[in-house]
């Protein structure tokens, strides 16, 4: 990223207030993506520890849908700092079981390393790719909110009707969409679509959730995961 002091030395006033916001907002999304991301993992640990049932469905998603409620209530508040840490570890909570249950197989430990891995590269690349080029990639948007309402009903739908080819079919569509959606997000707070870094967090922390156990069940399944 290029120096904010050069540019603004560069820009009429307005545009280097704009890069100066923008610069902070990334700064403190990215400060607080990785304090959430650690957070959770220490919850996701926690709970594997701890040999924790999971949930459930029905309250996994009550819980999720009501603390990503309240951060969108809060954003602009002290408080929605900590219904972010609130969300993350409740996340992370759910995580731990399914982390478990890939354990169990005779080669889970390569398994979940495998997808922590593909994860972080994932990410890493994608934003890294984002942040450099400062391509616009608000295009996207229409198709990735439809694409991911689709995919989470089909994700329902395979639950409930246990059909698991389409549930592998959703966990390889939701690698392709928090893909496109963690490219969505960065290049929207680089060209100040979003502003606020708490739902910038939160976005790129369900996408980086998301990514992981969509790959979590593709390696688990190719691993013998049955």
């Amino acid at each position: 990223m290029n120096d904010p002091r050069i540019q603004a030395i560069a820009l009429p006033n307005g545009g280097a207030e704009s890069i100066l916001t923008t610069n902070r907002v990334v700064r403190n999304t990215y400060l607080l993506l990785s304090m959430t991301l650690l957070f959770a993992a220490v919850t996701a640990a926690t709970s594997l520890a701890l040999k924790l049932p999971h949930p459930g469905l029905i309250v996994t998603l009550v819980g999720f849908f009501g603390l990503l409620f309240a951060v969108h209530k809060l954003k602009d508040s002290g408080w929605g700092i900590l219904a972010v840490f609130a969300l993350t570890g409740f996340m992370g909570y759910t995580l731990g079981p399914v982390i478990s249950r890939y354990l169990g197989l005779p080669n889970g430990g390569e398994i979940v390393m495998q997808a922590m891995g593909a994860t972080a590269a994932i990410f890493v690349g994608l934003s890294a790719y984002a942040l450099t080029t400062k391509k616009d990639f608000s295009f996207m948007g229409g198709f990735l909110m439809v694409g991911i309402l689709l995919a989470f009903l089909a994700g329902l739908a395979a639950i409930f009707f246990e059909i698991p080819a389409l549930s592998l079919t959703v966990s390889a569509a939701f690698v392709l969409l928090m893909s496109g959606l963690i490219l969505y997000e960065t290049g929207n707070i680089i060209h100040g679509g979003e502003t606020n870094y708490v739902l910038a967090t939160v976005t790129l922390f369900i996408s980086i959730f998301n990514l992981f156990t969509s790959l979590l069940q593709l390696l688990g399944f190719m691993g013998g995961d049955d």
